[in-house]
């Protein structure tokens, strides 16, 4: 099982770090990452492995949501087969 979690806000130091310093904490493994930074802003998109998680899905999706909320970025963590449906449409 994989979970797509998007990051988009003012950048600042240290985004990617506390992102996935929360996939650490819960066993959710980074595969893959891109992000870029267009004048300010900060965008990241980040493929894990949730295949052995700790806690629930919605539990990490929450503590994403509040990581986001903290540092003023918006944070969707989402099913890779939600994420692949939205976008097909």
């Amino acid at each position: 099982m994989r979970a797509v979690i998007t990051v988009i806000g003012k950048d600042s130091v240290g985004i990617l770090a506390k992102v996935s310093a929360v996939c650490a904490e819960y066993n959710a493994n980074v595969i893959e990452v891109t992000q870029s930074v267009l004048q300010e802003m900060f965008a990241m998109i980040m493929l894990t492995d949730i295949s052995k998680l700790t806690i629930e899905f919605t539990e990490l999706a929450d503590k994403m949501t509040e990581l986001g909320n903290s540092l003023r970025l918006q944070i969707h963590t989402m099913h890779e087969d939600i994420f692949n449906t939205m976008h097909r449409i």
